[in-house]
């Protein structure tokens, strides 16, 4: 009730309602989380509504209970890190590849539903890792993708690795959407809900003229079925 409250109060065109680990409860919270979805869904049907999840300790029956009959629009969990690195990064009750079977999953049960992951950079991985992990995430079907920089919440924290070239971000855009995601966000500042709603509208609206400030954005373009040649047409939207 408080949060379809806060959100009721705010005017807003797309809510991204982001969990907390409860990993103390036997469906690791999916039960809440939905009741969370639809009392706000039923209080603001005209919302879009965005949920960045755990990985609900990969419990796909847990996840399949969630998304039943979900209001969603958006279901986004994020893998974090490149495969080889989550042992650095990543709990240890959390990895890529439990990660990615909860997202290849969610696509699975609710295919209209869009699906979103995000990867930070400046953890200790190559360029190249970044390509490869690209392919693993779009293999498993998620519709969109952001990638930031990591930035170290305090001293205590992972050392921050590197610092990207800027330029290295627009590689990154352009590799994803060759690689066939409908949306990608990137930029150092770029973080998983970044300007999500917009990003969102981007996605099923390429003419959509929004600009997301200090990162390169890129959608696929919609083409007529009639126009189509061959399923690898596309067009590339910078801002």
């Amino acid at each position: 009730m408080h949060l379809a409250d806060a959100v009721e109060s705010m005017n807003l065109k797309h809510v991204v309602i982001t969990v907390v680990n409860r990993d103390d409860l036997p469906d690791s919270g999916a039960a809440h989380y939905k009741a969370c979805i639809d009392e706000v869904h039923k209080r603001s049907p005209e919302l879009t509504l965005e949920l960045l999840c755990s990985d609900l300790a990969g419990d796909l029956v847990a996840l399949e209970l969630l998304l039943e009959d979900s209001p969603l629009r958006v279901f986004a969990h994020n893998v974090e890190c490149v495969p080889s690195l989550d042992r650095r990064v990543r709990d240890h009750r959390a990895s890529f590849e439990q990660s990615i079977n909860i997202l290849k999953h969610a696509k699975l049960v609710r295919p209209d539903i869009i699906t979103k992951t995000s990867l930070m950079v400046g953890v200790g991985e190559t360029d190249e890792q970044i390509s490869e992990a690209l392919e693993l995430i779009r293999a498993a079907n998620v519709d969109l993708v952001t990638i930031g920089q990591y930035l170290a919440p305090s001293e205590k924290h992972l050392k921050i690795d590197r610092y990207p070239d800027p330029d290295m971000y627009d590689t990154w855009a352009q590799e994803a959407i060759e690689l066939g995601f409908s949306g990608v966000a990137c930029g150092p500042l770029v973080r998983s809900s970044y300007k999500a709603g917009l990003l969102y509208r981007k996605t099923y609206d390429p003419n959509n003229q929004e600009t997301l400030p200090g990162a390169y954005v890129r959608v696929q373009e919609r083409i007529p079925e009639h126009q189509l040649i061959n399923n690898n047409i596309h067009t590339e939207v910078m801002s």
